[in-house]
């Protein structure tokens, strides 16, 4: 086993390695860019490197200086974690030449597999099935829309070098194939420095199943079982599990094998991912599954099938790479229980997922152990007080659930979602809990088409009541005492019961609160009554007859209220503070993230519709489309491509609307 490792990424994965090589007795090292002087990943290793600037590019894409900082700290390997140099062959062999171990395949394995049409030739040859569709090298734009009309519409237009749903476009009209084939290829480029394509048949009913593998230097190879990752949104996922609902055995064996001669075909050392698509139109056929991709590296969702297996990967990967012999044969492998993962991100559902920022003022998860019946574990890469920054994934933390049976699981996801609390930047909390409460994800009946047919359910929520109002307004006082309550307002009054005056804004004006105190722990809030029991884990609260938990946190003029798994955000107006209404109004279209434009469609005096596309913005390698608001004239376009943009800051001006 070795000494020491480098760990050549950051976030969430960075701290899931740094844990298992600590209860080995592996000694770390960290590296880190400008934004991430003072990350969580860099607290938690033994020691730390800086790598360059904050932009990926200049650091945690820089191989060079990585080594190097391998080399200087005298680690022996370097692990890649996912994402960034994981599968790139340059880096391996790299990696290999300066007489460092990488955790993970070689370079002539991740080339295999590293292009989608590349890898779809190799299993055509091994026997595995694939996907009908064009993968050559012809990237003629006439060309690949001819290719298109064979194969037949739907069709998927895929970046070959990408991954994480990046230079990926579903095309269900000929006529948007065009428009769809260059986002694509812009989304390659920035992602991966490639922008070739392929074209694939969709498959009109798709669940996304995957197996994992896992493969020795001594000949031995293996797959530790299935992950449906079917639940996803703009081809990323949302929710895996493990198993697989409604594996028949006999597919499950069928996929096992052709994973693992996926696998054999280019000698897989270390542990990966092959990808399937599966026809879930009706039961699960042997004959009804095809190969996507290989990732030949461990994957965000790796956590389910450790809890169905017992094992830990990162210690395989570190055991396998070292020179190890697996410790576990294919029969010596059962399915224990059923577990989930949810993936918490920082993003704004309601407005078609886009990445946010923040700081973290408040993060609070139930507490969890790994792999125990009934278990939560939450792995994350922050901690409360940490910023959520433009430059990376805005991932938050990955919520795990195991249990004995589905159901249990199900149940326990939503109970863990719930009390989740999270602070100081939007989230996608609320959404994931409806998903887990979503009656055909609770009967497994999941394709990767569920969350857009039913996102406007997902995504409903309804008007605040008065009492989550009520509460923010005594919270607003800012006064309670988790030990002595609301004593410090119960003193005598001549002239009969205490009454505030309190103002909140909830994403609109001002509104003003009358709170009277009726006894210790007793308010009256505009009528509402309530009587508030502080506790060190929230509060307890009873109104109109219900006793319920809720947990209000301040931080600077702003209130969260978490309630039953919703939060609330109040903001308390200074009344020193001028008015900061957002220029331009509805005739402004604005930045809704920092990030780069990297297309600008309009141009002032074009005649627009609502809905037509104005710009494109990236942010966080991913292409966002800002659209007209209203029918009008463009007035003023106050961007230029490349422009870097900060959030909030106006791009496009309308004319102003004809009364």
């Amino acid at each position: 086993m070795f000494d020491k490792i480098l760990i050549a990424n950051r976030g969430e994965i960075a701290c899931r390695v740094i844990t298992t090589a600590r209860r080995l007795g592996v000694r770390t090292v960290a590296v880190f860019s400008d934004a991430d002087a003072g990350a969580k990943h860099v607290r938690l290793a033994d020691e730390a490197a800086h790598i360059g600037a904050s932009d990926v590019t200049e650091s945690y894409l820089k191989g060079d200086r990585i080594i190097e900082a391998a080399l200087k700290t005298g680690a022996q390997a370097i692990h890649p974690g996912y994402g960034f140099l994981s599968e790139n062959p340059q880096f391996v062999q790299a990696v290999a030449d300066a007489g460092l171990t990488f955790i993970g395949p070689s370079a002539d394995a991740i080339t295999a597999m590293g292009l989608k049409d590349a890898a779809k030739a190799l299993m055509v040859t091994a026997g595995v099935p694939v996907v009908p569709g064009y993968h050559g090298a012809d990237q003629d734009a006439a060309f690949l829309s001819g290719e298109a009309d064979k194969i037949g519409y739907p069709v998927l237009i895929k970046a070959r070098a990408g991954g994480g749903g990046k230079g990926m476009r579903l095309v269900e009209d000929p006529a948007d194939f065009g428009d769809a084939l260059a986002a694509a290829q812009r989304e390659g480029q920035a992602s991966f420095g490639d922008p070739a394509c392929l074209i694939e048949k969709y498959i009109t009913h798709p669940r996304h199943i995957e197996i994992q593998v896992c493969g020795d230097s001594h000949g031995n190879v293996i797959h530790l079982f299935e992950r449906d990752c079917s639940l996803q949104r703009r081809h990323q996922k949302v929710i895996e599990e493990a198993p697989a609902p409604d594996m028949p055995d006999a597919v499950r064996a069928a996929m096992g094998k052709a994973a693992v001669e996926a696998a054999r075909a280019i000698n897989y050392v270390g542990a990966g991912t092959v990808e399937f698509i599966v026809d879930g139109s009706g039961p699960l056929r042997e004959d009804g599954f095809w190969f996507m991709e290989m990732n030949t590296r461990l994957q965000v969702e790796h956590p389910v099938s450790e809890a169905i297996t017992g094992l830990d990967f990162v210690e395989l990967q570190l055991r396998v790479a070292a020179g190890e012999a697996l410790p576990v044969q294919q029969e010596d492998l059962t399915i224990n229980g059923w577990s989930m993962e949810a993936r918490v991100y920082a993003e704004d559902v309601p407005k078609g997922f886009l990445p946010a920022t923040g700081t973290l003022h408040h993060l609070s998860f139930p507490n969890g152990t790994a792999f125990e019946r009934g278990s939560v574990r939450i792995d994350s890469g922050v901690d409360q007080g940490d910023e959520i920054s433009p430059f990376y994934d805005p991932m938050i933390a990955k919520v795990i659930v195991h249990a004995p049976t589905r159901a249990a699981a199900a149940s326990l996801m939503a109970s863990t979602l719930k009390d989740c609390r999270i602070a100081g930047c939007v989230t996608n909390v609320e959404f994931l809990t409806a998903l887990a409460r979503h009656d055909g994800f609770r009967r497994g009946e999941v394709d990767t088409g569920l969350i857009a047919r039913d996102l406007e359910a997902l995504t409903a929520r309804e008007e605040g009541d008065a009492t989550t109002e009520a509460l923010a307004a005594v919270a607003a006082l800012d006064v309670v005492d988790e030990n002595v309550g609301w004593a410090a307002m119960a003193g005598f009054r001549t002239w009969g019961p205490a009454a505030h005056s309190v103002d909140l804004m909830n994403g609109g004006d001002v509104q003003t609160h009358r709170v009277t105190l009726l006894g210790a722990n007793s308010f009256d809030v505009d009528g509402t009554v309530l009587t508030i029991a502080p506790q060190p884990s929230g509060w307890r609260v009873t109104s109109e007859g219900q006793t319920f938990a809720a947990h209000v946190v301040r931080y600077d003029n702003t209130l969260a209220v978490f309630r039953d798994g919703r939060c609330d955000v109040f903001a308390v107006p200074d009344p020193l503070a001028q008015d900061t209404a957002e220029a331009g109004g509805s005739d402004a279209v604005t930045a809704p993230m920092p990030g780069v434009v990297s297309q600008v469609i309009a141009a002032a005096g074009d005649m627009v519709a609502k809905g037509d596309p104005l710009l494109i913005l990236e942010a966080m390698k991913m292409e966002h489309t800002l659209r007209a608001p209203r029918d009008g004239t463009v007035a003023e376009v106050m961007c230029a491509t490349g422009d870097q943009v900060s959030d909030g800051i106006i791009l496009l001006q309308m004319d102003p609307a004809d009364d």
